[in-house]
C-alpha cells in the first residue's frame, strides 16, 4: 500500500492551467498503475486520467488534448497538467493507486483530494 497526497489545486481563469502533484509514501510506487479521478458537487465520481506502470496513458474523452498524466518514479510522484482549462473542469481531484484488470482501472488507494476552480 501507498499513501498519496495531492498539492497544486486552486483557482484558475478560464483558458488557464495548473499542474496537480501526487506524492506517494510507502513501499512499490513504481509498481502501481495510477489514476486521478474528481468528483463534482451533485455528481459522480469520475477517471479522468490514467498511467500504467510501463507509463501507457489513458484520458476521459471530456479532458483529451487538455490534460497530462505523467510519473516519476525516482520522485514517488505523479502529475496532472492541466491546460485550457474550463469552468466544467471544477472539482475535487483526487490521486490514486492502483492496477489495470482486463483493460480497466481499478483503484486502490485514495489521496484526500485538492480543490480546482474554475471560475472568472
Amino acid at each position: 500500500q501507498v499513501q498519496l497526497v495531492e498539492s497544486g489545486g486552486g483557482l484558475v481563469q478560464p483558458g488557464g492551467s495548473l499542474r496537480l502533484s501526487c506524492a506517494a509514501s510507502g513501499r512499490g510506487f513504481s509498481f502501481y498503475d495510477m489514476g486521478w479521478y474528481r468528483q463534482a458537487p451533485g455528481k459522480q465520481r469520475e477517471l479522468v486520467a490514467a498511467i500504467t506502470i510501463g507509463s501507457t496513458t489513458n484520458y476521459a474523452d471530456s479532458v483529451k488534448g487538455r490534460f497530462t498524466i505523467s510519473r516519476d518514479n525516482a520522485k514517488n510522484t505523479v502529475y496532472l497538467q492541466m491546460n485550457s482549462l474550463k469552468p466544467e473542469d471544477t472539482a475535487v481531484y483526487y490521486c490514486t493507486s492502483g492496477r489495470y484488470y482486463s483493460g480497466a482501472y481499478s483503484p486502490g488507494s485514495w489521496g484526500q483530494g485538492t480543490q480546482v476552480t474554475v471560475s472568472s
